[in-house]
């Protein structure tokens, strides 16, 4: 089934169920919610217009972490469906109180361990985190067999190379990045490309969607001087990629990746989702610039 086609059987499949009430915000919250979101959803409108290579509406995901899902509720209200949680327990915690029909995006760091617990979610619509045919396969095995829709997979690329963030290493070399030749034997050997390949063929309840990456700070701090390497890294990583899948067997026209013969890239947050749209983002993850600052985890 084409991917497109598979996002609207989701969303029909999630419309028919429910809503169940939760706690609402305050008329004043929800006031402040509303103006926020309508100003991330214009500057997320005015940067998508302006990047040349851009070939369809971006995706603005909601990144609600620690807050409370009357927060959720009130952007909801506002027609924001797809949106965004770091821990498992509060993801949750807050799908089971919440309208069936959002979009849940998993972005903090999998453990094969807590496979089972998410994919538990009947209205999970994506993991941007999975790193290695380990969770890949512990997903698989969790799915429930009368599950609709496959998940859709990002897998998470190390652009920066910082040792506190995760992710697999990028299909690049060298600053500013150079992507690796096509056929450089280390390519199809990469640790990226063995973990796509196993989504594809082994994973039946799994697709692959795109990759997804966390820059680091200094680059976007700088994003004003010049463009965003970590950024850079990730758009030639994908190109590499499909490259390589290609040469397995899988070209854009199988269907057995990504969106409309590419795959999506998830780059992008509060403070550098203008740049990362500008450098060919699909899909930008905002928390603190629609929810406010958030609390420190105790």
């Amino acid at each position: 089934m084409p991917p497109f086609a598979v996002h609207r059987l989701y969303r029909r499949m999630s419309a028919a169920v429910p809503i169940v009430p939760t706690v609402r915000a305050t008329p004043e919250r929800a006031a402040e919610l509303k103006e926020a979101l309508a100003e991330i959803r214009e500057r997320v409108e005015t940067a998508s217009a302006k990047a040349a290579s851009r070939t369809g509406k971006p995706v603005l995901v909601a990144v609600s972490k620690y807050k409370p899902a009357a927060d959720v509720l009130a952007c909801y209200d506002e027609g924001q469906r797809d949106f965004g949680e770091n821990y498992v327990q509060e993801l949750v915690d807050k799908a089971a109180q919440l309208p069936q029909d959002i979009r849940w995006h998993f972005i903090g760091t999998l453990q094969s361990n807590k496979a089972k617990i998410l994919a538990s979610i009947p209205n999970l619509y994506a993991i941007q985190t999975v790193t290695s045919i380990k969770g890949a396969s512990a997903l698989n095995k969790a799915l429930p067999s009368d599950r609709p829709v496959p998940l859709n997979i990002l897998l998470q690329v190390n652009t920066s190379g910082e040792d506190s963030k995760s992710g697999v290493p990028p299909l690049t070399t060298g600053s500013p990045p150079v992507p690796l030749p096509a056929d450089a034997p280390e390519v199809d050997t990469a640790e990226l490309v063995q973990v796509a390949r196993y989504i594809i063929t082994e994973c039946p309840r799994l697709r692959l969607q795109g990759l997804m990456t966390i820059g680091s700070l200094a680059e976007s701090l700088a994003a004003a001087e010049k463009p965003n390497e970590d950024f850079a890294r990730l758009v030639a990583t994908r190109d590499v990629l499909q490259a390589a899948l290609a040469r397995a067997g899988f070209p854009p026209e199988s269907g057995k990746w990504g969106e409309e013969g590419r795959l999506l890239l998830s780059m992008g947050m509060s403070s550098d989702f203008e740049a990362a749209l500008a450098a060919g983002s699909d899909i930008v993850r905002v928390g603190t610039g629609i929810f406010g600052a958030r609390p420190k985890k105790e």
